[in-house]
């Protein structure tokens, strides 16, 4: 019997996503089980082992990492239990790469100067675990495994799940009690050889293979190593340039198609525990992507109109006109920790109605648009109609289903929403933001009404001003350290005073004015709020204030893009540009591959950020949110109906150069430079549009 396997931590571990499949192994390319790492198929694991002994060891790992998003490379040597040089002989390369399912290729190359008889063993298994039954540590039962053409099947006991490995070349021995294919390798100096594996599934009635074949991709990564993206930025600071290329690259690897409707696609919210559909998520993602093209955007809100409530459900939280909170596929939808279509969310609506005039403002055409009028008509209705739970005028959430959240705007943990003393609020309870982006949908959906001959506009203006006097008499705590915005209003109307990051989602969404802003972006921007890594969720001022609690003193990437987005729009440069340049500076930390959250403890010149176990990476609007900071320093406020893009960049700039090239627009293409010494430079426009450069110096390129 063997001994307990080594495990790797969070920041050994390496990750390749293409859509709703995903790999995790440690950085030796190892998969072991007890562990949260294996190969993941629509929420469901396939693959638990995937272990590479030769002559009954380990390969010694020497590097292990990504490849792009979807392929990974592992290096490693083997010694020979009486080889005493040090000079390692036989060198191991591990090449996986994501697609449907998986392939990998396992490579030896002997450089020494004599021959080798080797016992390459592979060991397999699965248990078919739910992701969250992964995440919560509840075990499944082992797959049985049966011998099929030199490779194995792993069947799943009593259930309709199987995972098929076929090896190439075929394995001479196999062990079916262990899952263990073998092979014997004599292996000539300076000689190689290599076996390729090809993973796939069957799910109930449907089969998946890897898509195309290994070598014809292969062929394609040895041409063409860096995958062509849609937008090039450069930057003084090549950190900033690293995070835009990379945030573009994991949006690209969870774009995942609509199984209603494959022609058009979403963004997954993230790998492993979110690869899934996401109204917010999947909403902010998109919005944050448009400088990549707006297609996504048009496809995003066509994905979530399909699914948007059209009935009142308790269990489900569905109502007229809401979209969606998350929906789960798969074989074990049924043990979801919420029901698989499922509505709670408090703030999905109203940011639906927000992404589809920003995509309006950015070139969507005026047919897609028009098509998705109705939807926007219902969304509005469900503000109105079914969002306020006690009838006090601002949107809040009362959960109604069993198996529904307790808190169902962003920060929707048990402990998300708490006061100044560290008491959890009760519901109902009205978020800030939430209010914000109600105000936000109201005004766009007011003005797309009236672009599009639709009736109903004066009414929402109407709706959005009344919400915004209300919020000003109820919202409002007085500070000595400055006045600012509760999180939120409670089921007793008690503001829940405590400092939160919240705030910061306020500044554009007309429901503060100038003055009020300006209190916002102080406040923001005091040292308990502002990391030096980026915004804590919380104050580090709070009794419950923990650097590595999920909604209560961590850093989200998002989050913290927003805010800076927000203060840069409004002309609060200074306090974004430190959010800018703290985030920016933790990237290297992480491989550029930002996660979902990170701890907030203080930035000082000994301190690194800290990762939070459980973090998804890559997460579509942490990978988003570098795509922001980039239209915070440029400024960019695009109205494409108008025939106008405004720059209003944050002066002085944040970097001493920042270029942008193929930042996509409508139908055209933007290039545009913005340098301490020149200003903003335009190097290319899109056609038909007038560039207005507004509080810096500029000049055409």
């Amino acid at each position: 019997m063997k001994g307990p396997e080594p495990t790797t931590g969070p920041l050994g571990e390496v990750t390749c996503v293409a859509a709703d499949t995903f790999c995790v192994s440690g950085s030796s390319g190892q998969i072991r089980r007890g562990s949260e790492q294996g190969l993941f198929i629509r929420d469901t694991r396939i693959l638990s082992l995937l272990l590479l002994r030769i002559n009954g060891t380990e390969v010694q790992p020497l590097l292990g990492q990504r490849v792009g998003a979807s392929a990974a490379c592992f290096t490693g040597y083997w010694t020979a239990a009486d080889d005493r040089e040090p000079d390692p002989k036989l060198l191991v390369r591990r090449r996986r790469l994501v697609s449907t399912s998986m392939w990998e290729e396992v490579q030896l190359t002997n450089y020494g100067m004599h021959p080798f008889d080797l016992a390459v063993q592979l060991e397999v298994a699965s248990d078919f675990a739910y992701i969250f039954d992964v995440k919560h540590g509840r075990h499944a039962p082992q797959a049985t495994v049966e011998a099929t053409d030199g490779g194995l099947r792993l069947r799943q006991p009593d259930g309709d799940y199987l995972t098929i490995i076929r090896p190439s070349p075929p394995a001479e021995e196999m062990d079916i009690e262990n899952g263990a294919l073998r092979w014997n390798v004599h292996l000539p100096d300076r000689a190689q050889w290599s076996l390729t594996l090809t993973i796939g599934a069957s799910m109930g009635d449907k089969t998946i293979w890897p898509s195309g074949t290994w070598t014809g991709v292969m062929n394609v990564a040895r041409a063409a190593p860096r995958p062509e993206l849609p937008l090039e930025v450069r930057c003084s600071d090549e950190r900033f340039s690293d995070l835009c290329m990379q945030a573009a690259t994991d949006l690209e690897s969870l774009r995942v198609p609509d199984p209603q409707q494959p022609s058009d696609s979403y963004f997954a919210a993230g790998s492993p525990w979110f690869l899934t559909l996401f109204g917010r998520d999947s909403i902010w993602a998109a919005m944050m992507a448009l400088p990549m093209g707006v297609q996504q955007a048009g496809q995003t809100l066509r994905v979530l109109a399909r699914r948007q409530g059209v009935k009142v459900d308790a269990e489900t939280e569905e109502e007229p006109g809401k979209i969606l909170h998350e929906a789960r596929h798969g074989g074990h939808v049924e043990r979801s920790d919420l029901p698989p279509l499922y509505y709670g969310s408090i703030d999905s609506t109203p940011l639906w109605i927000v992404l589809l005039h920003e995509a309006w403002r950015w070139g969507l055409d005026a047919d897609e648009v028009r098509e998705l009028l109705p939807a926007a008509e219902r969304a509005l209705g469900w503000l109105r109609d079914y969002s306020d739970a006690d009838g006090d005028g601002f949107l809040e959430y009362l959960r109604t289903g069993q198996r529904s959240l307790r808190n169902q705007g962003w920060k929707d943990s048990e402990d998300g929403v708490q006061f100044a003393d560290g008491r959890l609020a009760e519901p109902p309870i009205a978020l800030c933001e939430v209010q914000g982006y109600a105000c936000d949908a109201a005004l766009r959906g007011a003005e797309l009404l009236e672009r599009f001959d639709r009736p109903g506009a004066d009414e929402w203006r109407a709706w959005a001003h009344r919400l915004r006097d209300r919020f000003r008499e109820s919202f409002w705590v007085r500070s000595p350290s400055g006045d600012y915005p509760a999180i939120a209003i409670d089921g007793e109307k008690r503001r829940v005073d405590s400092v939160a990051s919240n705030m910061g989602h306020l500044p554009t969404t007309g429901l503060v004015d100038e003055e009020e802003s300006a209190l916002i972006a102080r406040r923001l921007g005091m040292p308990d709020m502002n990391s030096g890594w980026g915004l804590r969720t919380l104050s580090n001022h709070s009794p419950r204030f923990n650097p590595l609690s999920y909604h209560g003193g961590s850093i989200w990437p998002h989050d913290t893009a927003i805010a800076a987005w927000n203060l840069a729009a409004t002309g609060h440069f200074e306090p974004a540009t430190d959010l800018m340049r703290g985030l920016v500076a933790a990237a290297p930390h992480f491989r550029f591959r930002l996660p979902e959250l990170f701890g907030g403890e203080q930035r000082d010149p000994l301190s690194l950020p800290l990762p939070y176990p459980a973090a998804c990476r890559p997460q579509a609007w942490a990978a988003g949110a570098s795509l922001l900071l980039l239209r915070a320093a440029l400024g960019l406020h695009p109205r494409v109906p108008d025939g106008v893009v405004e720059l209003r960049p944050i002066w002085p700039p944040p970097y001493h150069t920042l270029q942008v090239s193929e930042l996509r627009i409508g139908s055209g293409r933007l290039a545009a430079e913005i340098s301490a010494e020149r200003g903003v430079v335009i190097h290319d426009a899109p056609p038909g549009l007038e560039i207005k450069v507004v509080g810096a110096p500029h000049a055409e390129g």
